[in-house]
């Protein structure tokens, strides 16, 4: 019996997704085989989940200030965690920073983990020619130079124009508040960071375009006429959407302690935002240690925590896909 297009498309499709289902879940049962990924998923989540509802979760302002209540031990006076040298309390600020590294993290992610680098790494793979050498030759010249070093001069020079612009964008508008909390400089921190990181998932990216574009239903599907979006789409897309989980996977650790430097110099998540950047440079020192260490001890455990359970997810998601 002859089947028509429709019939043989509707076939296709569902084959498709039979594959795709399958092979979702047979990531997801090796995955849920490694007890330390699953660990390391939960207390990320949790602690995501807790930075999220921040502001139900706190028991006091994070601007709030009490310097007749500077620098008290964990426990005292209903602070569970200690109070800090302005008398704002250790917990608020620590669940504070813990969505700014919320923020941080998935806004970088979502521009250059999951959108600037994998579709330039499409259009560089499939295209070739111009369109590969200067996307590839921008990558090479940002991937060239110190990272860290020119988000720390891009910021440090950008800030008080930034600052500038945005404080006519409040008179404008109407809108109050991005410069007293220090929110504004969310916007220049995951740009910068997005700057850098969409370079990696990119190279990967093209790299299996490259090699997918020459296989035999990619060449029938240009003999029949499919247009180059629907190309990408349906055919190259889904073969190389598990190289951008794996890239973002990676990638987070890298985000969240990049962010941490560039506001332990002073150049990331302005005051009074709380940020674990800004919590250990006030927690640092010889004395401050030795004198007050719930200051430092408070957030670094969590910092600690975090960046160690995200390198642990990445490498159980790493292994999870390539079957070990």
């Amino acid at each position: 019996m002859n089947m028509t297009d429709s019939e043989i498309n509707s076939a296709s499709s569902i084959d498709l997704n039979k594959k795709s289902m399958s092979l979702t879940a047979a990531v997801w049962a090796r995955f849920r085989r490694k007890r330390l990924g699953v660990l390391s998923l939960i207390i990320v989540v949790s602690l995501f989940t807790i930075g999220i509802l921040a502001p139900f979760l706190a028991p006091y302002d994070y601007r709030q200030t009490d310097l007749t209540s500077a620098l008290l031990s964990p426990g005292s006076e209903g602070h569970l965690l200690g109070t800090d040298r302005l008398g704002r309390d250790l917990l608020t600020r620590t669940i504070y920073s813990i969505r700014t590294t919320v923020i941080i993290t998935a806004i970088t992610v979502l521009t250059g983990g999951l959108l600037l680098g994998p579709v330039l790494g499409l259009l560089a793979g499939f295209f070739g020619r111009w369109t590969d050498v200067l996307i590839s030759r921008i990558g090479e010249i940002l991937s060239s130079l110190p990272a860290l070093l020119m988000m720390i001069l891009i910021n440090a020079t950008l800030d008080e124009r930034l600052r500038i612009q945005i404080r006519k964008f409040e008179d404008w508008s109407g809108i109050d508040g991005l410069i007293s909390t220090g929110a504004y400089s969310y916007f220049l921190v995951f740009g910068t960071l997005s700057l850098f990181f969409w370079v990696g998932s990119m190279r990967i990216v093209r790299a299996q375009v490259l090699s997918i574009r020459e296989l035999d239903y990619v060449t029938a599907a240009e003999a029949l006429g499919a247009t180059p979006a629907r190309i990408l789409s349906r055919h190259i897309f889904p073969n190389v959407a598990f190289l951008i989980i794996l890239g973002v996977s990676s990638a987070l650790a890298g985000i969240a302690g990049s962010e941490l430097v560039l506001t332990w110099v002073g150049v990331g998540v302005q005051p009074p935002m709380p940020s674990f950047g800004s919590l250990l440079f006030e927690g640092s020192g010889a004395r401050t240690v030795r004198a007050y260490p719930h200051l430092l001890l408070v957030p670094g455990t969590i910092v600690t925590l975090l960046l160690f359970c995200f390198v642990l997810l990445g490498d159980a998601i790493n292994d999870a896909y390539r079957g070990d």
